[in-house]
């Protein structure tokens, strides 16, 4: 069984460029040559894309492998495979990981619980806010057992962005990954009709 997917690499540094090449064999279990162009969105920066093929999760192996390094943008996609869902990882150094189950047409796909916390999280926001006086939370107004359970409700929803406010709004729109396609845009725009290899992973 196998899956197939591509990776985009919007941003590197060149030092970088084959150190990436290298975690990526690593994941997919042969050579890879990834062809480096420059990238006019970030001058002094290189850009590639890779459509790959190789056991399914290879795109989570792949993002863990490259998420963390500075200055490093990119974009792994895995298609659907036998017992297997669709995903979208997208990388930036400010914002950390997001994944993303997708639908064929690309429609990101949200999980029942992950909007159950979204909308908990919207209404403590609110609620933490009119017992706010000065500056300071009333303490007095707050049930510890429900501040507990938000701050777990917190850990499972991921990074956030550091310009959003716990809104409903700006709590989906984490869910959506806007803030990664906002920063990730131009990068993406910049690199279209870049050279594309294909690459077969072995076994």
């Amino acid at each position: 069984m196998s899956a197939r997917g591509v990776l985009q690499i919007h941003s590197a540094p060149p030092a970088l460029c084959p150190h990436i090449e290298w975690a990526v064999a690593g994941v997919l279990g042969v050579p890879v040559s990834l062809p480096w162009v420059d990238q006019p969105a970030s001058p002094g920066a290189l850009r590639a894309e890779l459509d790959w093929q190789g056991r399914p999760g290879s795109s989570g192996a792949m993002t863990s492998a490259l998420a963390g390094w500075n200055r490093l943008r990119f974009e792994v996609t895995e298609d659907a495979s036998p017992g297997c869902d669709p995903v979208r990882y997208s990388y930036t150094p400010a914002l950390g990981t997001f994944s993303a189950t997708v639908s064929a047409n690309g429609d990101i796909l949200v999980p029942e619980g992950r909007l159950r916390a979204a909308m908990a999280l919207a209404a403590s926001s609110r609620s933490g806010s009119a017992h706010l006086d000065h500056g300071h939370l009333d303490h007095g107004h707050l049930d510890h057992g429900r501040s507990d359970e938000l701050g777990s409700l917190r850990d499972l929803h991921g990074p956030r962005h550091p310009a959003l406010g716990g809104s409903l709004e700006a709590e989906l729109s984490l869910l959506l990954g806007q803030p990664w396609d906002d920063e990730l845009e131009p990068f993406r725009h910049a690199g279209a009709g870049a050279p594309v290899r294909w690459l077969h992973a072995t076994g």
